[in-house]
């Protein structure tokens, strides 16, 4: 769930050779010269043909490690690169300006789930071209050139064409929006432009609207889970937008970084939010999720997120589970794989206690969320038990050990309760 890989790692860089495909794409270029549709045609297929090849490298690598969070990694970075050659193309052999005016600049920015720096092999890309207040026509040629050679490439791409007011008006009045914004990531382009985006949005936007926020994706994730089943035990989970899927763990990094402003997840221990236990658990259910997300999308060959009867067994195979005495391979994946969505809503409710802690007046949302979760003040002690305290009418553990000390805690917590 880090926010982005800022660098090109070691063990991603030299899986995909930018420069030999840069100068490839300039070859077609004066091959093609004047004849900008045979170009652009080419062009795709050069980069379409990459792009496979590296997608296969990524699979492969991913049966070998078994780390599906570096998969999600290099395939992102992959994706980062093609965008990079094509908007080189376009301004250099496209739409070349030899004295670029100061309306003739743009930035090419990742946005929501392209944002976060991760990518399932089969998810959609999100992009936002950021032009001046002043437009030509120059900026919506790039534009255009960039998006139908990645439509030619067979992507699905999610685009919108906006100026920094434009960006700050509407995510004022769209909370989608607002989020997809959150998540940005600068990838090539005018850099001053993205800086003040980012300024504004967090000055003109984010500022004092925390408590509006955390309500909204909150509700969101109720009536996600509504729709996809209440259950994190459902038999055919599903793996992006279930109960205790990526999608709740990208909710709790959203919360996260709109209230305390933190751009990667590890800023979560600095701010207190997690512990050090915690954030290895958080780390360790990213990790497990994109495994299983990415071999999914690689084994169905589409942007299926339902872990279905049919693939279970190949996933868990994958996966590097093997049969024992008693539980077979599949079983033992399956087990895991609900034990995760158990730590996921553990977490959610941890960040929940933590934001109600840091809020007077915890919006209606939050409060039931707490009721149901995990409080965290308003604690008394129990009559007559020094182990257990009373936390928003629910019985809680005074001490993390009071099992260990006293085994009889195990039977007297339910006589408490009745």
């Amino acid at each position: 769930m880090d926010n982005l890989v800022t660098q090109p790692r070691p063990d991603i860089d030299d899986r995909f050779d930018t420069p030999r495909i840069t100068a490839a794409v300039d070859a077609l270029a004066a091959t093609h010269a004047g004849r900008e549709d045979v170009f652009r045609s080419a062009m795709a297929q050069l980069l379409k043909a990459e792009m496979i090849a590296a997608r296969a490298v990524a699979q492969a690598v991913l049966l070998k490690d078994r780390h599906g969070r570096r998969c999600a990694e290099r395939l992102c970075f992959v994706q980062d690169e093609i965008i990079r050659i094509l908007f080189s193309a376009a301004t250099r052999h496209l739409y070349r300006s030899p004295v670029p005016s100061g309306a003739e600049r743009m930035a090419v920015v990742a946005t929501g789930g392209y944002g976060r720096g991760l990518m399932a092999p089969e998810s959609d890309i999100d992009l936002l071209f950021i032009l001046p207040y002043k437009q030509t026509a120059w900026g919506e040629q790039v534009a255009e050139a960039i998006l139908y050679c990645l439509w030619d490439m067979g992507l699905k791409v999610g685009h919108a064409t906006r100026s920094v007011d434009e960006s700050i008006r509407q995510a004022r009045g769209d909370m989608t929006i607002r989020t997809a914004i959150l998540e940005t990531r600068f990838l090539t382009g005018d850099q001053p432009l993205y800086d003040e985006l980012v300024a504004r949005f967090d000055k003109e936007v984010v500022q004092g609207t925390a408590a509006e926020f955390v309500t909204a994706k909150l509700a969101e994730r109720e009536e996600r889970h509504r729709r996809a089943g209440q259950s994190r035990y459902l038999v055919e989970p599903n793996v992006k937008d279930g109960k205790g899927g990526l999608r709740d763990l990208h909710t709790l990094f959203w919360i996260a970084k709109y209230v305390y402003r933190v751009r990667e997840t590890d800023e979560l221990l600095e701010h207190g939010v997690f512990d050090a236990q915690e954030y290895r658990t958080f780390r360790r259910c990213a990790d497990f999720l994109w495994s299983v997300r990415c071999n999914i999308h690689f084994f169905s060959g589409r942007a299926e997120e339902r872990l279905s009867f049919d693939m279970q067994r190949e996933i868990a195979i994958r996966l590097g589970y093997t049969s024992h005495p008693g539980m077979q391979d599949v079983e033992r994946f399956m087990k895991h794989y609900f034990l995760v969505a158990k730590d996921v809503g553990d977490l959610t409710a941890i960040l929940c206690a933590k934001l109600e802690d840091q809020q007077a007046k915890p919006a209606p949302v939050l409060s039931r969320m707490m009721a149901r979760l995990r409080p965290s003040n308003n604690r008394r002690r129990v009559p007559d038990s020094d182990d257990f305290i009373i936390d928003h009418n629910r019985i809680n553990l005074a001490a993390p050990d009071i099992f260990k000390h006293d085994p009889v805690n195990l039977i007297r917590i339910f006589r408490l309760a009745q």
